[in-house]
């Protein structure tokens, strides 16, 4: 082992036995990911993952099936790190959600970038119209790095730039990225990126509407790049954002074609394999369709209702989470009501869904796989 490697050594013990002990040499300040398929069926067959921040040791995720872990018998898990010891047991790391928070971290301009969606029912010159509903949606757009908006419904193109001059009243600097009206009816719809200038950037060119030669889509995706400021180019995080409201009448055709939409963005930008799907699907994470069924997908937004009523679960945040490792696990649904102490029938004025979110990291992640031990992965 190099002198610029430390050993990541991980021992687990379930079911009365040890079953799995690797070790891994990685480059300092690197963040290994060991993927292991344990030797035991108690935690069935699928691999699971242990994440661990090389540069403090301290940043541990693990991914584990929840059903499966109530039919074993865990004793613990330990890690230990040169120069850094500590332990935790596999029932803490079970107990926390681990994806879900009620609560939207404050941004404070550190190393977390906060990526949301919005669906603002018909948000068109009546809504713009009202300043109370207008400050309270200025309000949740600067909780934010970068929100996806749905449902723009105005003709006058000066809605979204008017808004942003409203967001930026506190002396901010957030710009918008609007896309082209669309629908097969005269009740046409935009999309639009809103987002911090001060932290992101547009990456050149990268502006576009998702291809969909079938016209199996109502409303074709808005695609954007975006690239965090303040760290060294090669190590800040770039993503392509893809922005979706699906017609509800014919969800399982645009979410089997929003599976085809995903894999063509992904090729179109090879230069970069961080793509996130993120808007009102109007389905649950678990009628995603083929979309669902792409290895490796990840559902942000699991178990908690996105409609302001409190009843369906519409909205969500998808990537292909071996690509997107930057994800912190800290993902959930804002609500109007307990933010803004607003009754279900005022905050039914701002929207009939609320907002959702996620966070990253702002560095590209490098990894190391266990069985390709000193070899460094730089996607």
């Amino acid at each position: 082992m190099g002198a610029n490697s430390r050993e990541f050594v991980v021992g687990i013990l379930a079911d009365w036995r040890p079953f799995a002990d690797r070790a891994v040499s990685v480059p300092l300040g690197a963040l290994a990911t060991i993927r292991y398929r344990p030797a035991s069926s108690i935690f069935g067959s699928s691999a699971h993952e242990v994440r661990c921040g090389a540069n403090t040791g301290r940043e541990v995720r693990m991914r584990v099936d929840r059903r499966a872990l109530s039919q074993a018998v865990v004793l613990g898990l330990c890690f230990v790190v040169a120069g850094c010891g500590f332990e935790e047991t596999l029932e803490e790391f079970a107990g926390e959600s681990g994806r879900q928070s009620a609560t939207i971290p404050i941004r404070d301009g550190g190393d977390a970038l906060t990526v949301g969606s919005f669906n603002i029912q018909v948000f068109g010159t009546k809504k713009a119209d009202n300043p109370e509903v207008m400050d309270i949606l200025a309000s949740v757009v600067r909780q934010f790095d970068v929100i996806a908006i749905q449902e723009i419904r105005a003709k006058d193109q000066n809605l979204i730039p008017e808004f942003v001059e409203l967001v930026n009243a506190e002396g901010l600097h957030y710009d918008a990225v609007v896309g082209p009206r669309l629908g097969r009816t005269n009740s046409k719809e935009q999309y639009a990126f809103i987002f911090d200038a001060a932290r992101i950037e547009v990456v050149a060119d990268s502006i576009a509407t998702a291809p969909d030669p079938g016209d199996r889509l109502h409303r074709e995706p808005l695609v954007t790049t975006f690239r965090v400021r303040g760290p060294p180019i090669e190590q800040a995080f770039q993503f392509t954002l893809v922005n979706i409201h699906t017609d509800p009448d014919e969800t399982k055709t645009e979410l089997d074609a929003l599976a085809d939409v995903f894999e063509a963005v992904r090729v179109q930008h090879a230069f970069d394999d961080d793509v996130i799907l993120l808007g009102d699907l109007n389905v649950d994470y678990k009628h995603l369709g083929r979309l669902g069924q792409r290895p490796g997908i990840l559902a942000t937004i699991v178990e908690e209702t996105t409609n302001t009523r409190g009843t369906k679960s519409y909205d969500n945040i998808v990537f292909d989470r071996h690509a997107t490792s930057e994800f912190s696990g800290q993902a959930g649904v804002l609500s109007l009501q307990s933010q803004f102490s607003l009754s279900t029938e005022k905050a039914l004025k701002v929207s009939d869904h609320l907002p959702i979110w996620a966070v990253f990291s702002i560095y590209e992640e490098r990894q190391v796989v266990a069985g390709e031990v000193g070899e460094e992965v730089r996607r």
